[in-house]
């Protein structure tokens, strides 16, 4: 089957690129950070709302653009080919469809860019962004429930990406509104969670390469380049080719999930599966490439490596999700190893 990105979706896609490309390089990235001025990374935001972002998957009737799941994949390949620090998968595949199913007064402002949500995958795990996240999605018993950040106590922890400023959340037992209720309903925000995770993966997967091919023209080591040599291009291959298997396989998940297609839980972890496979792979071809400047603070590099460190694992690591597919297939037993997310749980269900 050939797939490809719908006409409406690429323009958005390439809008959100058009913007990022001016004003989102590593030092906007850095403005993440803590220390950083994250004021620079909230008024990218709520320039990129006003193209549309937190809205894709939103009704036209509650002020969205009306997009479906096909459109979550060329999306956020773009925004994870930038970087910029925000929960954009939390935010555009999860938060915002949440609220405008529920009609949420808080819905306007995410559409609008001041407002970023937060999303708690298991109770007691750190929670990406939720120490600077407006609005924090927590699942309650069946449930899943909205927060407002005054609300909740969150305890700031350190991440391997320190510009993801994760939390541990404590919430009430009572209070929040309810979002969505069943396991149906949380399983499937879960399966759009990782689907828009999977994609920035591969984004981020190929700006590693881009500055690794980049770098390896100008490095000269015994009079030439050391991107002439056989071992610096054949790893570079790999770990394009490994992409290029990636990107397809978040695609039809997108079509899977928009389609209710029957196999759209276990398409989406095969893409995740993939996608953190690929992203792993270009990080690690990205620093063996650079050498010893690759590990050091001051390049850029590290930054998308250490992000794609922690997205590989956000919303169910490799394993995790092999393990689903294998389950699906009856290769393993109904108990697993328990290494997913409370949100997630039923995903095959």
């Amino acid at each position: 089957m050939r797939f490809a990105v719908a006409e409406r979706d690429a323009v958005l896609a390439a809008a959100v690129g058009e913007v990022l490309a001016k004003r989102c390089g590593p030092e906007l990235i850095r403005a993440g950070w803590p220390g950083g001025r994250v004021a620079q990374v909230d008024a990218l935001w709520r320039t990129l709302a006003e193209v549309g972002v937190p809205a894709a998957l939103v009704p036209e009737a509650a002020g969205g653009l009306g997009l479906d799941e096909n459109a979550l994949a060329p999306l956020m390949e773009t925004l994870g080919r930038a970087g910029p620090p925000v929960p954009a998968a939390e935010t555009v595949a999860v938060g915002a469809p949440l609220l405008a199913a529920a009609g949420a007064p808080q819905l306007a402002a995410v559409l609008a860019g001041s407002s970023l949500v937060a999303v708690a995958r298991q109770e007691g795990a750190p929670v990406p962004f939720a120490a600077r996240a407006a609005l924090i999605v927590v699942p309650v018993g069946d449930g899943l429930r909205l927060y407002e950040r005054g609300e909740v106590r969150a305890e700031p922890v350190a991440s391997v990406d320190g510009s993801r400023a994760a939390a541990r959340v404590s919430a009430p037992a009572g209070g929040g509104l309810l979002l969505a209720e069943g396991p149906k309903a949380r399983a499937a925000a879960c399966r759009r969670g990782v689907l828009a995770t999977s994609a920035l993966l591969v984004g981020l997967g190929a700006r590693m390469l881009e500055l690794t091919v980049a770098h390896v023209r100008e490095r000269r080591q015994f009079g030439v380049p050391v991107g002439s040599f056989q071992a610096v291009k054949h790893a570079l291959a790999d770990a394009e080719v490994a992409l290029r298997f990636a990107r397809p396989a978040v695609l039809a998940a997108g079509w899977a999930q928009a389609a209710g297609d029957a196999e759209a839980a276990v398409r989406t972890s095969m893409a995740k599966v993939l996608a953190s496979d690929a992203a792993r792979l270009a990080a690690r071809t990205a620093l063996q490439c650079h050498g010893a400047i690759g590990y050091t603070t001051q390049y850029p590099l590290h930054l998308y490596t250490k992000r794609a460190w922690a997205l590989a694992a956000d919303w169910g690591g490799p394993a995790y999700h092999r393990e689903l597919v294998a389950r699906r297939l009856g290769l393993a037993g109904p108990g697993g190893h328990g290494s997913g997310t409370d949100l997630g749980e039923g995903m095959l269900a």
